[in-house]
């Protein structure tokens, strides 16, 4: 089913008979008195919608952007526009959940899958907005993220990068990062809007990863709750607390980090699948498996290595393949998921990654650029001239603000 958003000023859906499932409007934000309209159509009335498109365009006048899930020729992929809107896509997992494949730790154990499914209900139920759940861990799930908790410590000092060593003692003392207790999303998720914007979402299992990325646009990380199986406390076939906890949280709470990981979100509105392909490579050898430049030294900033006791060590050690990123060869390098990588890439600083990050995102084929606007956490989509001016106040505002704060200390 397509989407299209439009301005304008009459109907000429009743005149061609189709079939709106849904219409929304909200006042504009480029000009004043007039709205915008959100609307889904029958998929039946699809073979129309050419017609609509051009009708809306050359005889209204209106702005139309036709946006659909399904990539087809001159479509651009849906996306979500308001924070809100995360609610459509955040229970359409890929993978796990309440369900386990036949290989995992847990699958023959009845308990633990009941305990999953547990955790899949409070996903699936939850609503942004709302708190998330609480949850009670059990002494056995508790011991399981003591092991974890207790073999990394030992190696963050000499193996995590500053950003990840700096918050980790912040969350150990606001959040109940400790041995014996398992922290919650919301305490933990609390703390992080409170240094970055960043905020956790709980998620069933694996998204898609254009859902995934486009939950990062809007400074949305979705988080899982549940915990690997107890007989296996150092793997885990799939992303759990250990890993979101430990691994990601802690570079969330950066401010260079968080921009750089919400870079990466806004270049996948929209984009095409092939280019969606790209940029999930490209969060792979970053937020997952990077090491950045420390001095003369080579540190983890991904949260695979820093959720990773085995791993950790070794990507620090003589035996993979080093190189410095470069987005272009990163995006379509090959990799396993189920085995260390043999090769790392290597960011100069988070500050270039982000340069790097949004040189790249230029050459996406899309006919719009988009921001996010954190006062009304929706994405602007930037493609006519009376956006573009609201833009440019906006920042001449700032560049107020920045020189009068630089002639005080001066």
């Amino acid at each position: 089913m397509d989407r299209e958003v439009c301005k304008m000023n009459g109907d000429p859906f009743q005149e061609k008979s189709i079939n709106l499932t849904h219409i929304e409007s909200r006042p504009s934000r480029v000009t004043k008195d007039e709205y915008e309209f959100f609307i889904n159509l029958d998929s039946r009335n699809i073979p129309l919608l050419t017609d609509i498109v051009k009708t809306l365009r050359n005889e209204i006048g209106a702005n139309v952007h036709e946006l659909s899930r399904k990539k087809k020729k001159d479509a651009v992929p849906w996306f979500p526009r308001t924070i809100q809107e995360l609610d459509r896509f955040a229970n359409q997992i890929l993978s796990y959940g309440a369900e386990l494949d036949a290989d995992h730790p847990g699958f023959k154990d009845p308990v633990y899958r009941a305990r999953r499914k547990e955790f899949a209900d409070i996903a699936y139920n939850y609503r942004h907005g709302q708190p998330i759940p609480k949850v009670t861990y059990t002494e056995e799930e508790k011991k399981t993220w003591g092991t974890v908790f207790r073999e990394l410590k030992t190696l963050y000092p000499t193996h995590a990068c500053y950003e990840h060593n700096h918050v980790f003692p912040l969350l150990e003392k606001y959040c109940g990062y400790q041995e014996d207790n398992i922290p919650q999303l919301e305490d933990v998720s609390r703390f992080l809007q409170t240094c970055t914007g960043f905020r956790l979402r709980p998620v069933a299992g694996l998204l898609s990863s254009r859902d995934f990325l486009a939950g990062l646009a809007f400074r949305v990380f979705h988080s899982t709750q549940y915990i690997r199986h107890g007989s296996r406390p150092m793997y885990t076939p799939e992303p759990d607390v250990c890993h979101e906890l430990l691994g990601h949280v802690p570079l969330f709470a950066d401010i260079s980090f968080a921009q750089f990981s919400q870079e990466i979100g806004l270049a996948s509105l929209g984009a095409p699948d092939e280019y969606i392909e790209k940029l999930a490579t490209v969060y792979w050898f970053t937020v997952e498996f990077g090491l950045c430049k420390e001095g003369d030294a080579l540190k983890a900033y991904g949260a695979g290595l820093l959720s990773s006791f085995g791993e950790l060590q070794y990507c620090l050690s003589d035996k993979p393949e080093i190189q410095s990123l470069n987005l272009e060869k990163t995006a379509v390098q090959k990799y396993p998921v189920t085995e260390f990588q043999p090769l790392y890439y290597v960011a100069e600083s988070f500050k270039n990654a982000k340069e790097k990050v949004r040189r790249f995102a230029s050459t996406i084929p899309r006919p719009f650029s988009v921001r996010y606007n954190p006062y009304t956490q929706r994405i602007e989509v930037l493609d006519n001239a009376k956006q573009l001016k609201n833009l440019a106040e906006s920042i001449s505002s700032e560049m107020g603000t920045l020189c009068s704060a630089l002639k005080k200390i001066e």
